[in-house]
């Protein structure tokens, strides 16, 4: 039987037993895999366990499951807690945001499509979300996320005419901006402050290149900027997403 071994991040539990889990694990060299982690609850007469008394969602750690992706569900053998992000237990918010960024990429990534670049976006923001800087480097992990997945939504550019400026409305069912113009147009497009939109266009051209350089983000700019990024997924998706609610209030 061939095993795997990779550095993972928990997107997903299900406790399937007592004394064992489902997982929706984020690998980094083989993607998003579904395993069960049998007596992951289970300690020996020592008191030791193969799975450290149990995965936790957001938990970080090198894996052994089997490698085999036609199978539906791989059985993780080994794990070796590597960080559970303890910064995030102390914080409600950043604790939810955490949990939409594992539910993002739960929903957005197929399985066993590898992308090493965005498991690194993700340890990284899930650093970051136990800090002040919570709010703009969530935001250019979602764009991120987007760009990586081919999900990202024409933000500069009018997706009737092209024009670049008055833009002042965002149609789910185009995936991006329009003028204002065109705006007649598209009757069911969402609103959006030109201000708020300029912050989305900046954190989606630095984001990448100079994380540093963001701007520091409040929740009165944050949260209708998330709010439309999660209407735009979901109208995506077809289906509602369980974060939201509890993420932008």
């Amino acid at each position: 039987m061939a095993l795997a071994r990779d550095l993972c991040i928990c997107l997903r539990k299900i406790e399937y037993s007592e004394t064992s889990q489902i997982l929706l694990l984020m690998a980094r060299l083989h993607g998003p895999i579904r395993v069960i982690a049998k007596g992951a609850h289970r300690t020996t007469k020592a008191g030791a366990s193969r799975f450290d008394g149990g995965i936790d969602l957001l938990d970080c750690g090198q894996a052994v499951f089997t490698d085999r992706p036609e199978r539906e569900l791989a059985t993780l053998t080994e794990w070796k807690l590597m960080d559970g992000h303890p910064q995030l237990r102390t914080s409600l918010r950043g604790l939810y945001l955490g949990f939409y960024a594992a539910e993002l990429t739960g929903q957005l990534v197929s399985e066993h499509d590898a992308h090493p670049e965005l498991f690194d976006a993700l340890a990284a923001v899930l650093e970051s979300l136990g800090t002040p800087r919570r709010e703009e480097a969530f935001l250019a992990f979602q764009l991120e996320l987007l760009r990586h997945t081919g999900y990202l939504p024409e933000l500069r550019r009018c997706i009737s005419c092209g024009r670049t400026d008055m833009l002042r409305g965002f149609d789910l069912t185009g995936g991006g901006v329009v003028c204002q113009r065109c705006e007649s147009g598209y009757p069911q497009r969402l609103p959006i402050d030109p201000r708020l939109l300029g912050i989305l266009q900046y954190v989606e051209q630095t984001g990448r290149t100079a994380p540093s350089r963001l701007p520091a983000l409040t929740r009165h700019q944050s949260d209708p900027i998330n709010r439309l990024l999660a209407a735009h997924v979901q109208h995506t998706l077809g289906r509602r997403l369980r974060m939201p609610p509890y993420v932008l209030g």
